[in-house]
């Protein structure tokens, strides 16, 4: 089952919001993610939310795009009460789970559920997450002509005995495929992949790195699997079943994408992603990784507006009971104060290659500078500039960077 979500203080059920959220607000854009929480299996690996036919507890899946309405009109009452400044949305978000098990005019209403409470602003980037077997090319039109301009393919491998041991139900045939018929109907195209699987050789990964950019994707997200507590891949590691992750192998796997991603034309802009060109980077990341606003719909999403995050209760049943209501769908939230704040953007903006300015350190934090520019940590050229970046090997040991920083 999925992890439980994090304590918090009383969420308000009308949804209000502090006065802190209007300060500096006129600079945040803003983004709208919709939680699909729907899979036909559950991956062994993994502990998002989301949630089988046999695990929906008497809801239905052909209610949720309206639920889904209701919680986003209720968003822009929330956010208009509050007296925020009248914003159109830069990047809208589709996960999951699994958004594409929708009917595409689901995708396409919640979309315009969207337009209507915010409208979008022009250019604005509009990305669904998909599993290579659950769209098909009248889908993938249907989405281009609606107003979707990403797709995001949960590729994974191209190893057959890899895909095995994630329980992914795709074909490593299959990718080439769906990459194709979203580029003919418009869409730009990113591919997932994950390293690191028990029994996945440095071989094996390989091999992904190259099917991937035989794709030809404006865009890859390559990250290091992690084992979640709970997962049915975890429970396999502690009877011995499949070997624990290696993190030397990990770290050369890393290495291996990094040089074959760069000498394919895709340069890195956060620690696991790189893109075609600096148009073709996921801008609904980066709006996480520098702080923007964003309401997050669906079970389980977690939103954040000027400091103030919350998150919704986690199971679809509850969640669509406490939208039939017409209050706020909201388990808990926390207000962040300055200092968490400033550590947030700290330990999130030394992952990007745009980097941190170094006046968001204390004048005793920049004394670290330095000896992380002498240890390759950090590019002393950027450092120069006034940014904090990440070498190659400081994105190897990320959390060193922010901890010796931070002190």
């Amino acid at each position: 089952m999925p992890s439980v979500l994090p304590e918090g203080d009383p969420a308000p059920e009308d949804g209000s919001l502090p006065a802190s959220v209007l300060e500096g607000a006129e600079d945040r854009r803003f983004c709208v993610y919709v939680h699909v929480p729907y899979c036909r299996v559950r991956c062994g690996y993994c502990d998002f939310n989301t949630y089988t036919a046999s695990e929906l507890g008497g809801t239905s899946q052909a209610d949720y795009a309206s639920q889904v309405q209701r919680e986003l009109s209720f968003g822009a009452g929330v956010l208009k009460d509050a007296g925020l400044p009248e914003r159109p949305v830069s990047t809208v978000f589709f996960g999951g789970g699994t958004p594409t098990l929708l009917p595409a005019g689901d995708l396409i209403g919640m979309l315009d559920g969207i337009r209507r409470e915010w409208r979008l602003a022009d250019g604005a980037e509009v990305t669904t997450e998909a599993n290579p077997d659950s769209v098909d090319e009248a889908y993938l039109h249907a989405l281009a002509e609606a107003g979707f301009t990403r797709v995001s393919f949960g590729m994974q491998s191209a190893v057959p005995h890899v895909l095995r041991t994630l329980d992914r139900t795709h074909s490593p045939e299959r990718v080439p495929l769906v990459t194709r018929w979203a580029r003919e109907a418009g869409l730009q195209v990113s591919v997932d992949l994950i390293y690191g699987t028990p029994g996945e050789s440095l071989a094996d990964w390989e091999r992904s790195i190259e099917a991937a950019l035989a794709t030809e994707p404006d865009h890859i997200s390559a990250y290091a699997l992690i084992v979640e507590q709970g997962t049915k891949l975890a429970a396999q590691i502690r009877r011995g079943q499949v070997p624990e992750p290696d993190e030397d192998l990990h770290a050369e796997m890393y290495e291996l994408a990094d040089a074959r991603f760069q000498a394919a034309g895709m340069n890195w802009y956060e620690i696991s992603n790189w893109s075609r060109s600096p148009e073709t980077r996921s801008r609904h990341n980066l709006a996480y990784w520098t702080g923007e606003d964003w309401w997050a719909a669906g079970p389980g999403a977690h939103s954040h507006v000027g400091g103030v995050r919350w998150w919704n209760v986690k199971h679809p049943r509850p969640y669509a009971e406490r939208i039939a209501k017409g209050v706020s769908p909201a388990h808990a939230r926390e207000i962040l104060k300055p200092e968490a704040k400033r550590a947030e953007r700290v330990l999130l903006e030394t992952r990007i290659a745009d980097g941190l300015p170094a006046d968001v350190l204390t004048v005793d934090e920049r004394r670290a500078i330095p000896e992380l520019i002498a240890e390759e940590l950090i590019d002393g050229r950027a450092a120069i500039r006034g940014r904090i970046v990440p070498t190659l090997r400081g994105r190897l040991l990320a959390d060193t960077v922010v901890h010796r920083l931070l002190g």
